[in-house]
């Protein structure tokens, strides 16, 4: 039971890091790869919020979850987005000290390497491009941080057409700061065998994971 919670609390860490991160990128109109980019440049169409909009478009990824990598780990995974979702949405309504582009940029690349570490190296992610990573991370042992930023390099081209090449060219090193971090400080939450992901999930929250 303590270990459940020391979990929990250890995603919860992650989870306000990332969205510290994300604040800082939104502070100076950057943008990030994946899903959380997609839901930043929708948010320049759209009155919804970047929570709103960043749980509504990691929904299609849970079917590639739930089929291939278990209910438990796409449950987690759910409840991690829900819950980042609710997180940076406040912080957009909270009193935030501003920095400069150069340290915003280094903070932001950090804060998020570090949070999205903590949630996949203890049984969660944060849906999206890291459930795809994951998914091919276990299937053929392609590193999870060179699919990640391979991806949101692709995403950040596209974004760049609509938020600017000087600020895209900006988030591509945050892509790069948190992927390389997030691929030096891997552990594989997925089970080997899928067909066991109820069970070894169960066994991932009571016990070390190991790649």
């Amino acid at each position: 039971m303590l270990e459940r919670f020391r979990v929990m609390g250890v995603v919860l860490v992650g989870l306000i890091l990332t969205s510290l991160g994300l604040r800082f990128l939104a502070m100076h109109d950057l943008t990030f790869g994946g899903t959380a980019g997609l839901a930043t440049v929708l948010t320049y169409m759209s009155p919804w919020s970047w929570g709103v909009l960043f749980f509504l478009v990691n929904l299609p990824f849970f079917l590639i979850s739930w089929t291939k990598l278990g209910k438990w780990f796409t449950l987690s995974s759910l409840l991690s987005i829900t819950a980042i979702s609710v997180i940076r949405d406040l912080l957009d309504v909270m009193p935030f000290f501003n920095v400069p582009l150069w340290l915003a940029t280094a903070l932001a690349g950090i804060c998020i390497g570090i949070g999205v570490t903590l949630v996949l190296n203890n049984g969660s992610s944060l849906g999206g491009i890291h459930i795809l990573a994951l998914y091919i991370d276990q299937k053929w042992g392609i590193n999870r941080g060179l699919t990640i930023f391979i991806s949101d390099f692709l995403i950040i081209v596209f974004a760049a057409l609509l938020v600017g090449w000087s600020q895209a060219l900006l988030s591509v090193f945050v892509i790069f700061v948190a992927s390389t971090i997030i691929g030096r400080y891997k552990k594989s939450p997925i089970p080997k065998d899928a067909e066991n992901a109820e069970g070894e999930f169960s066994s991932l929250q009571t016990n070390s994971i190991q790649d």
